[in-house]
């Protein structure tokens, strides 16, 4: 939109606040909130603010950044109440010098995403985000707000109101929601939207988050995206259906002649993620609590290879369906909603480039297979390697793996790490429930 259209559409909406948004090195949100009437001056000067205590941004001596809104991403917030109404914009971090920032997540991703444009493709991809909602009941150990289960169908129930108003909200906000359903586990959802290129789903990403926290906290609930909130039942993934498409709109993953329908480009995508799993592994579960998500037994990928009638796989093949070329993609199930998905998606590409620039195989796919049920030995036979089992191991890989590192940039891969190696050793230190249970009387 151009800013007539903006300023026209902002005063149909009767918007009173804009939330100008931007995303910290770890995914976090950061928003900084003016009246309706400084937008027409942000439009055309962009917004300074002080960078100094943003995870991963300047040093206190470089602290002036400076915002440039992104028209294109401009929706009304639509929880807020009418006489305070807001709209937001997601914004491009530039430097004093008005260059880009290297240290701004989004702006690195569509750096990524022009330079893959100059080889006449898109990334396209469409996520999965699992959550829990929680009753707020004060208590440290969560309490799941509902008793269903996978696809459970209940006319009145309260979980199902909730998550209908969030996909209404999802909608009004411009995702295209598609579906959205129970999960497993009690108290867990999940609310699927339409595939786009990688930076207006990232973008995506980060509004269901903030809106369903938003939409849940209206009805005295908690939202939340943790991998692994409660032992011992299936954790939150966010699931990630990953193609390339040339400029003429077609599909370069489609090959009618292959076994799988794969042309030999989704092949080597297939390979160079396998490739790079490990060091991957530290942007797409990046907590401490994702890897206790990621153990065997719970429909989470702990192993590295490919499929496409095996969910124990860390890449899946969805079934190929006649007349839809369109459709045929790569699913990585390693990723879960506690990522920053402008890193993920950074990672996701730059490991399927290696493979598709060096020409790399993929390895024979595991159908009819639950790797699970391998032995150590037979699984070594196979050459089926395993995800690291902390974030402590996922980050070693990722400091070893120069191809992730240099997709980063070295001002968001040191910030990534410091803040994540800071993670680690707070986490490290501890004393746990279990400790205490197990080890209190007997030690």
């Amino acid at each position: 939109m151009d800013k007539q259209e903006i300023l026209e559409r902002v005063k149909a909406d009767d918007v009173k606040f804009i939330s100008f948004q931007f995303s910290d090195v770890t995914g976090k949100v950061k928003s900084v909130d003016a009246p309706v009437n400084q937008l027409e001056g942000a439009l055309d000067n962009g917004i300074w603010f002080d960078g100094s205590s943003v995870q991963g941004f300047a040093r206190i001596q470089e602290s002036d950044m400076h915002l440039r809104i992104d028209s294109d991403t401009y929706a009304v917030l639509p929880w807020t109440p009418a006489d305070m109404r807001r709209a937001r914009f997601f914004c491009d971090i530039m430097t004093p010098e008005d260059e880009p920032f290297a240290g701004d997540p989004r702006g690195q991703l569509k750096r990524k995403l022009a330079e893959l444009k100059q080889r006449g493709w898109t990334l396209n991809c469409g996520t999965e985000p699992e959550f829990f909602l929680f009753r707020q009941n004060g208590d440290m150990h969560p309490v799941p707000h509902d008793v269903g289960g996978y696809f459970d169908f209940s006319s009145d129930d309260e979980a199902a109101q909730v998550r209908t108003e969030l996909m209404y909200a999802l909608n009004s906000m411009g995702l295209e929601v598609e579906v959205g359903h129970h999960e497993v586990a009690l108290g867990q959802h999940e609310i699927d939207f339409r595939f786009a290129d990688a930076l207006r789903t990232a973008d995506n990403v980060l509004t269901l988050k903030y809106t369903v926290k938003a939409i849940a906290a209206k009805h005295n609930l908690t939202a939340s995206f943790m991998p692994k909130p409660i032992f011992g039942i299936n954790g939150s993934g966010m699931h990630t259906h990953q193609s390339l498409f040339n400029m003429e709109g077609n599909n370069v993953f489609f090959d009618p002649l292959d076994e799988f329908h794969l042309s030999e480009i989704a092949y080597s995508f297939i390979a160079g993620q396998l490739k790079h799993a490990c060091g991957l592994s530290a942007l797409v579960a990046p907590t401490v609590n994702s890897y206790k998500r990621l153990v065997p037994g719970y429909e989470a990928p702990v192993y590295v290879g490919w499929a496409q009638v095996n969910r124990s796989a860390l890449i899946r093949i969805p079934r190929y369906t006649a007349g839809q070329d369109k459709a045929t993609r790569a699913e990585l199930r390693c990723p879960d909603p506690s990522c920053n998905p402008y890193l993920a998606f950074i990672g996701m590409l730059a490991a399927a480039l290696d493979g598709i620039d060096n020409k790399l195989k993929a390895p024979k796919p595991l159908n009819n297979v639950n790797i699970y049920e391998l032995s150590v030995d037979e699984r070594k036979a196979k050459g089926i390697k395993e995800l690291p089992g902390s974030l402590d191991e996922a980050l070693v890989e990722l400091e070893k793996d120069d191809v992730l590192r240099n997709a980063l940039g070295n001002e968001i891969y040191s910030a990534f790490r410091r803040a994540k190696l800071e993670e680690w050793e707070e986490f490290r230190i501890q004393v746990t429930d279990w400790e205490v249970q197990n080890l209190l009387e007997s030690a």
